[in-house]
C-alpha cells in the first residue's frame, strides 16, 4: 500500500474516533510512508542492497518503539 501524509491524515483522524491507540495510528502513518513498495524499489535505484537493507530494519525498529512508546503514555497526553 503506498500513500503520502497527507494522504494518511484523514485516514488516522477516523482511526483515532473509532478508538484506535494513538501508537497505533503513528506507526501505520509511518509505516505507509516510509515502508512503501514504491519508496523502496525507488531507493533500490539510489543505494545499495545493504544500505537498503539496513534502512528498511532500523526504520521498522523505529517504528514498532514509537508505536509502543505513544500506546504507553496515550492516556496522559488526550
Amino acid at each position: 500500500m503506498y500513500a503520502d501524509i497527507f494522504g494518511c491524515i484523514p485516514i488516522a483522524e477516523v482511526l483515532l474516533a473509532k478508538g484506535a491507540l494513538l501508537g497505533v495510528v503513528l506507526s501505520f502513518m509511518m509505516g505507509v510512508t516510509t515502508l512503501s513498495l514504491p519508496s523502496i524499489i525507488m531507493l533500490k535505484k539510489a543505494v545499495k542492497p545493504k544500505l537498503l537493507g539496513i534502512f528498511v530494519v532500523i526504520c521498522t525498529i523505529g517504528i514498532i518503539v514509537v508505536g509502543y512508546f505513544f500506546n504507553a503514555i496515550q492516556y496522559l497526553l488526550i
